[in-house]
Protein backbone atom coordinates (compact mmCIF):
# COMPACT_ATOMS: atom_id res chain seq x y z
CA UNK A 1 0.00 0.00 0.00
CA UNK A 2 1.37 3.14 -0.99
CA UNK A 3 -0.91 5.27 0.96
CA UNK A 4 -4.34 7.67 0.72
CA UNK A 5 -6.25 10.61 1.13
CA UNK A 6 -9.44 10.33 2.09
CA UNK A 7 -12.39 12.80 2.63
CA UNK A 8 -15.60 11.97 4.66
CA UNK A 9 -18.41 14.11 5.60
CA UNK A 10 -18.90 12.91 9.53
CA UNK A 11 -21.81 15.02 10.35
CA UNK A 12 -24.36 17.41 8.12
CA UNK A 13 -21.53 20.72 7.64
CA UNK A 14 -18.21 18.37 9.22
CA UNK A 15 -15.68 16.84 6.57
CA UNK A 16 -12.34 14.70 7.73
CA UNK A 17 -9.68 14.79 5.61
CA UNK A 18 -7.25 12.08 6.28
CA UNK A 19 -3.81 11.30 4.55
CA UNK A 20 -1.60 7.96 5.24
CA UNK A 21 1.28 6.75 4.25
CA UNK A 22 2.85 3.49 5.56
CA UNK A 23 6.38 4.90 6.42
CA UNK A 24 5.56 7.35 8.95
CA UNK A 25 3.15 9.39 7.22
CA UNK A 26 5.60 10.69 5.20
CA UNK A 27 3.86 12.09 2.03
CA UNK A 28 5.06 11.75 -1.63
CA UNK A 29 4.46 14.41 -4.01
CA UNK A 30 1.53 11.98 -5.82
CA UNK A 31 -0.21 12.48 -2.22
CA UNK A 32 0.67 15.91 -1.58
CA UNK A 33 -0.92 16.98 -5.49
CA UNK A 34 -3.71 14.87 -4.09
CA UNK A 35 -3.64 16.25 -0.69
CA UNK A 36 -4.13 20.21 -1.75
CA UNK A 37 -6.95 19.14 -4.40
CA UNK A 38 -8.99 17.83 -1.55
CA UNK A 39 -8.40 20.98 0.68
CA UNK A 40 -9.08 23.26 -2.34
CA UNK A 41 -12.43 20.72 -3.00
CA UNK A 42 -13.75 21.06 0.18
CA UNK A 43 -13.47 24.91 0.55
CA UNK A 44 -15.61 25.28 -2.21
CA UNK A 45 -18.05 22.39 -1.46
CA UNK A 46 -21.44 24.12 -0.38
CA UNK A 47 -22.00 20.80 2.16
CA UNK A 48 -18.57 21.64 3.79
CA UNK A 49 -18.85 24.10 6.63
CA UNK A 50 -15.78 22.82 9.13
CA UNK A 51 -12.66 20.94 7.88
CA UNK A 52 -10.87 18.21 10.40
CA UNK A 53 -7.07 17.89 9.01
CA UNK A 54 -5.53 14.51 10.18
CA UNK A 55 -3.39 11.37 9.81
CA UNK A 56 -4.18 8.19 9.76
CA UNK A 57 -2.36 5.60 12.25
CA UNK A 58 -1.70 5.61 16.13
CA UNK A 59 1.67 7.47 16.36
CA UNK A 60 3.70 9.77 13.59
CA UNK A 61 1.47 12.82 12.65
CA UNK A 62 3.92 13.32 9.19
CA UNK A 63 7.36 12.47 9.11
CA UNK A 64 7.44 15.00 6.33
CA UNK A 65 8.58 14.67 2.54
CA UNK A 66 9.35 11.61 1.24
CA UNK A 67 13.18 10.68 1.64
CA UNK A 68 12.90 8.20 -1.25
CA UNK A 69 12.34 10.92 -3.71
CA UNK A 70 14.57 13.31 -1.87
CA UNK A 71 17.27 11.23 -2.44
CA UNK A 72 16.49 10.38 -6.30
CA UNK A 73 17.06 13.84 -7.33
CA UNK A 74 19.46 14.96 -9.72
CA UNK A 75 18.20 18.20 -11.66
CA UNK A 76 16.92 21.49 -10.63
CA UNK A 77 13.24 21.45 -11.72
CA UNK A 78 12.83 18.17 -10.49
CA UNK A 79 13.95 19.50 -7.11
CA UNK A 80 11.88 22.79 -7.47
CA UNK A 81 8.86 20.29 -8.19
CA UNK A 82 9.28 18.41 -5.22
CA UNK A 83 9.38 20.99 -2.56
CA UNK A 84 6.49 22.87 -4.25
CA UNK A 85 4.56 19.81 -2.96
CA UNK A 86 4.50 21.09 0.67
CA UNK A 87 4.25 24.97 -0.53
CA UNK A 88 0.81 23.85 -2.90
CA UNK A 89 -0.70 21.93 0.16
CA UNK A 90 0.34 25.24 2.71
CA UNK A 91 -1.46 27.88 0.04
CA UNK A 92 -4.75 25.29 0.00
CA UNK A 93 -4.96 25.60 3.32
CA UNK A 94 -4.56 29.35 3.62
CA UNK A 95 -6.88 30.30 0.65
CA UNK A 96 -9.84 27.64 1.97
CA UNK A 97 -12.51 29.56 2.93
CA UNK A 98 -13.51 27.15 5.43
CA UNK A 99 -12.02 26.95 8.88
CA UNK A 100 -9.37 24.16 9.17
CA UNK A 101 -8.93 22.24 12.91
CA UNK A 102 -5.64 20.44 13.01
CA UNK A 103 -5.90 17.29 14.87
CA UNK A 104 -1.61 15.99 15.41
CA UNK A 105 -1.79 12.55 17.41
CA UNK A 106 2.13 12.31 17.57
CA UNK A 107 5.64 13.49 16.08
CA UNK A 108 5.26 16.28 13.41
CA UNK A 109 8.91 16.37 11.20
CA UNK A 110 10.08 19.21 8.78
CA UNK A 111 7.13 19.20 6.37
CA UNK A 112 4.43 17.75 9.03
CA UNK A 113 5.31 21.29 11.01
CA UNK A 114 4.17 23.20 8.05
CA UNK A 115 1.00 21.07 7.86
CA UNK A 116 0.21 21.95 11.75
CA UNK A 117 0.93 25.29 11.20
CA UNK A 118 -1.05 25.55 8.81
CA UNK A 119 -4.34 24.91 10.02
CA UNK A 120 -6.55 27.38 11.68
CA UNK A 121 -6.45 25.54 15.29
CA UNK A 122 -4.52 23.17 16.10
CA UNK A 123 -4.82 20.22 18.58
CA UNK A 124 -2.57 17.95 20.01
CA UNK A 125 -1.41 14.68 22.17
CA UNK A 126 1.28 15.05 24.64
CA UNK A 127 3.07 12.71 22.37
CA UNK A 128 3.14 15.32 19.64
CA UNK A 129 6.67 16.63 19.77
CA UNK A 130 7.76 18.75 16.69
CA UNK A 131 11.67 18.98 14.69
CA UNK A 132 12.63 20.69 11.49
CA UNK A 133 15.24 18.52 10.60
CA UNK A 134 16.29 20.03 7.41
CA UNK A 135 19.68 21.47 8.24
CA UNK A 136 20.70 18.05 8.92
CA UNK A 137 20.50 16.99 5.38
CA UNK A 138 22.47 20.56 4.16
CA UNK A 139 18.91 22.30 3.44
CA UNK A 140 16.73 24.45 5.11
CA UNK A 141 13.20 24.61 6.20
CA UNK A 142 12.29 26.88 3.68
CA UNK A 143 9.28 26.14 2.01
CA UNK A 144 7.59 25.72 5.53
CA UNK A 145 9.03 28.10 6.94
CA UNK A 146 6.60 30.81 6.70
CA UNK A 147 3.65 29.06 8.14
CA UNK A 148 5.92 28.03 11.53
CA UNK A 149 7.50 31.69 11.87
CA UNK A 150 3.63 32.88 11.34
CA UNK A 151 2.54 30.75 14.50
CA UNK A 152 5.78 30.38 16.61
CA UNK A 153 7.37 33.40 16.13
CA UNK A 154 10.80 34.16 14.33
CA UNK A 155 13.01 33.16 18.02
CA UNK A 156 11.56 30.06 17.74
CA UNK A 157 11.46 29.44 14.75
CA UNK A 158 15.18 29.89 14.79
CA UNK A 159 15.77 27.65 17.44
CA UNK A 160 13.66 25.00 15.66
CA UNK A 161 15.75 25.52 12.12
CA UNK A 162 18.95 25.51 13.93
CA UNK A 163 18.30 23.03 16.56
CA UNK A 164 17.81 20.99 13.71
CA UNK A 165 18.86 17.26 16.11
CA UNK A 166 15.94 17.93 18.85
CA UNK A 167 12.27 17.39 19.17
CA UNK A 168 10.36 20.05 21.32
CA UNK A 169 7.85 18.71 23.37
CA UNK A 170 3.99 19.12 22.49
CA UNK A 171 4.35 21.32 25.66
CA UNK A 172 6.72 23.59 24.08
CA UNK A 173 4.88 24.18 20.70
CA UNK A 174 1.52 25.17 22.82
CA UNK A 175 3.44 27.69 24.83
CA UNK A 176 5.14 29.27 21.04
CA UNK A 177 1.27 28.99 19.90
CA UNK A 178 1.54 26.21 17.65
CA UNK A 179 -1.06 24.17 19.19
CA UNK A 180 -3.83 25.43 21.00
CA UNK A 181 -4.66 22.34 23.42
CA UNK A 182 -2.47 19.49 24.25
CA UNK A 183 -4.36 16.32 25.65
CA UNK A 184 -3.07 13.10 27.09
CA UNK A 185 -4.77 10.65 24.60
CA UNK A 186 -5.45 9.92 21.36
CA UNK A 187 -9.21 9.35 22.33
CA UNK A 188 -8.87 12.88 24.62
CA UNK A 189 -7.60 14.47 21.55
CA UNK A 190 -10.77 13.62 19.78
CA UNK A 191 -13.07 14.32 22.16
CA UNK A 192 -11.46 18.00 22.45
CA UNK A 193 -11.58 18.61 18.41
CA UNK A 194 -15.00 17.38 18.41
CA UNK A 195 -16.27 19.83 20.71
CA UNK A 196 -14.48 22.50 19.10
CA UNK A 197 -16.19 20.94 15.74
CA UNK A 198 -19.50 20.82 17.17
CA UNK A 199 -19.31 24.49 18.65
CA UNK A 200 -18.11 25.73 14.95
CA UNK A 201 -21.20 24.39 13.07
CA UNK A 202 -23.56 26.30 15.18
CA UNK A 203 -22.06 29.90 14.57
CA UNK A 204 -22.15 31.94 11.24
CA UNK A 205 -20.20 30.35 8.08
CA UNK A 206 -19.82 34.02 6.76
CA UNK A 207 -18.24 35.17 9.54
CA UNK A 208 -15.55 32.17 9.52
CA UNK A 209 -14.80 32.83 6.29
CA UNK A 210 -14.31 36.16 7.10
CA UNK A 211 -12.64 35.69 10.10
CA UNK A 212 -10.09 33.21 8.23
CA UNK A 213 -9.12 36.41 6.18
CA UNK A 214 -8.55 38.45 8.87
CA UNK A 215 -6.06 36.06 10.29
CA UNK A 216 -4.16 35.23 6.90
CA UNK A 217 -3.98 38.98 6.42
CA UNK A 218 -0.65 39.77 4.68
CA UNK A 219 0.23 36.92 3.41
CA UNK A 220 -1.62 37.17 0.26
CA UNK A 221 2.25 36.94 -1.73
CA UNK A 222 2.78 33.12 -0.37
CA UNK A 223 2.33 32.05 -4.25
CA UNK A 224 5.33 33.70 -5.15
CA UNK A 225 7.26 33.38 -1.90
CA UNK A 226 6.73 29.47 -1.22
CA UNK A 227 7.64 29.46 -5.03
CA UNK A 228 10.93 31.12 -4.83
CA UNK A 229 11.53 28.65 -1.09
CA UNK A 230 11.13 25.87 -3.28
CA UNK A 231 13.62 27.29 -5.82
CA UNK A 232 16.35 27.90 -2.82
CA UNK A 233 15.75 24.23 -1.89
CA UNK A 234 15.79 22.55 -5.52
CA UNK A 235 19.31 24.72 -6.10
CA UNK A 236 20.79 23.14 -2.47
CA UNK A 237 19.77 19.68 -2.87
CA UNK A 238 21.96 19.30 -5.61
CA UNK A 239 24.94 20.47 -3.90
CA UNK A 240 27.34 18.25 -3.14
CA UNK A 241 26.89 18.90 0.44
CA UNK A 242 23.51 17.68 0.85
CA UNK A 243 24.00 14.78 -2.10
CA UNK A 244 27.04 13.16 0.51
CA UNK A 245 24.23 14.18 3.61
CA UNK A 246 21.44 12.16 1.99
CA UNK A 247 23.89 8.92 1.20
CA UNK A 248 23.37 8.22 4.70
CA UNK A 249 19.81 7.38 4.54
CA UNK A 250 20.26 5.48 0.92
Amino acid sequence: MQGYIKQEIIKPGLAEITFFHPKHNSLPSNLLVELRDTITAAGENPEIQVIILQSGGDRTFCAGASFDELISINDYETGKKFFMGFANVINACRKCPKLIIGRVQGKAVGGGVGVASAVDYCMATKFASIKLSELNVGIGPFVVGPAVQRKVGLSAMTQLTINADRFQSAEWAKDKGLYTEVFDSAADLDAGVMRMADYLLKTNPEAQSLLKKVFWQDCENWDELLEQRAEMSGRLVLSEFTKKALEAYA
